[in-house]
């Protein structure tokens, strides 16, 4: 992993990891804003308990579990790639600037919008980061082709 992924990755993967913790610890005083969410989704699984409070420890659960890994390397563009999906309805949901008629608030939530664009365009792009262990094994791979090669070459020249 190079230095700059050692760094960027954890920097990245820190807004999910506290949003997680915090979803975690405060679910049912953030449930009334997975209101809408959690009555989107019972209808599509009738069988599980869509609750607003278990849609936010979900979300939460995701953000914690998928940004950690991302902060340590471990499976990072499926983690990425969890996080941008798990990021994008909590956006539309949660920030809806269209909405507001204060300047204020439509200002605040519009900042919030487009942050979370410019995260979930951060996450995509880490998606696309090159797996550094696959270029170690395609090495060895060529290597071993070679050295067969070379092996085959010399047989049959004797």
């Amino acid at each position: 992993m190079t230095v700059l992924r050692t760094v960027a990755r954890p920097m990245l993967a820190s807004m999910f990891v506290v949003g997680g913790i915090n979803s975690l610890r405060h679910a049912k005083a953030l449930a009334p804003a997975a209101q809408p969410v959690s009555d989107a989704l019972a209808p599509l699984a009738p069988q599980l308990p869509v609750t607003p409070t278990n849609v936010v420890r979900a979300h939460g659960a995701i953000n914690l579990l998928a940004g950690f890994a991302l902060a340590t390397g471990r499976f990072p563009r499926l983690a990425a790639l969890l996080l941008a999906g798990n990021l994008a309805p909590a956006t539309v949901q949660g920030h809806k600037f269209w909405t507001e008629s204060d300047p204020a608030a439509r200002s605040n939530q519009q900042i919030h919008f487009f942050k979370n664009l410019s995260m979930i365009g951060g996450l995509l792009m880490s998606t696309l980061d090159p797996d550094p262990h696959k270029k170690i094994l395609v090495r060895r791979a060529k290597d071993k082709v070679v050295e067969a090669k070379d092996t085959v070459a010399a047989q049959i020249s004797r």
